[in-house]
């Protein structure tokens, strides 16, 4: 999945859950979720993936010399 595609799911998700459905529909496909806590654990997954896609690792180069006696 792209990122694109987890934050339109992401947000189809967070739609469902504030306005108290538990049906959520996206690209023609249809979920029922049995509680909300089922709805919570979706979402946390979600988040998650979207987190691990944007993190970047970052390197940090301190250059230093050695001066042989």
């Amino acid at each position: 999945m792209t990122l694109d595609d987890l934050k339109a799911r992401h947000s189809a998700l967070l739609a469902a859950r504030y306005s108290g459905t538990r049906s959520v529909s996206y690209d023609g496909k249809s979920i029922n979720y049995s509680s909300d806590a089922e709805l919570a654990a979706a979402i946390a997954d979600i988040e998650r993936r979207i987190a691990a896609l944007e993190r970047t690792s970052r390197r940090v180069l301190r250059p230093f010399a050695v001066k042989d006696l």
